[in-house]
């Protein structure tokens, strides 16, 4: 049966999607092309009409999920520019909810340490979405130069990831907690700490702060 163009878009779409979750699920190499396929509906033999390869796959369910992280961190600095959005983008990040669901969630945290030990495509698409993430973030960061609104965002992002690394590692219990709850304080107060000039005094702030997160409900991260 010959489907139509259309129909072959959705499907692809569908298998990426759906590798986008089990990945970060499960890792790398956690789950084989037969299960992807079967948890897309299809059959294993009908891969090939998508891909050239499973790093084919892996590279766009890689990009897939730090698009959708991307866009999320798109949307919360346009509703809360500047400071207040670096600030929202942290307090959803560093939640117990996150650190549980790694399947929808931050593919730097579920993947990266897999992603460097994969071929040159996948590590370079996987550093090309991280120029885009840091980019989002320095672009709301109050530093008195663009070198300093890029660096307060790597450390940012830094802080993020490692600490969700650290945090599933230690399992879900009090000690785990205790890495989200410490590590989200210390980056919160970094995105409201005065910017500072080359001669290290403060400068005024160009947009407001963000009130303190523990006042704020959580938001669910999203992938």
């Amino acid at each position: 049966m010959r489907y139509s163009r259309e129909h072959k878009a959705e499907t692809h779409a569908r298998i990426v999607r759906k590798a986008s979750v089990l990945l970060r699920e499960r890792g790398v190499h956690g789950v084989g092309v037969a299960e992807l396929m079967k948890e897309a509906g299809l059959t294993h033999g009908g891969f090939y009409a998508h891909f050239a390869s499973r790093d084919a796959l892996l590279i766009e369910a890689v990009a897939h999920a730090m698009d959708r992280s991307i866009a999320h961190w798109r949307k919360i600095t346009q509703a809360h520019p500047g400071q207040a959005g670096l600030a929202d983008i942290v307090d959803a990040y560093l939640t117990p909810t996150h650190r549980d669901d790694p399947g929808y969630g931050c593919a730097i945290a579920a993947l990266g340490a897999e992603i460097a030990r994969e071929g040159a495509g996948a590590r370079r698409m996987f550093a090309a979405k991280l120029e885009e993430m840091v980019a989002v973030l320095a672009a709301e960061a109050d530093g008195a130069t663009a070198e300093a609104a890029r660096n307060e965002a790597i450390a940012t992002l830094a802080l993020m990831t490692g600490a969700l690394v650290l945090a599933r590692a230690a399992g879900g219990g009090a000690f785990s907690n205790e890495i989200l709850s410490i590590v989200r304080a210390r980056a919160l107060a970094d995105t409201t700490a005065a910017p500072k000039t080359a001669a290290g005094k403060p400068v005024a702030k160009k947009r407001l702060a963000s009130t303190p997160a523990a006042k704020k409900p959580r938001r669910k991260a999203k992938s």
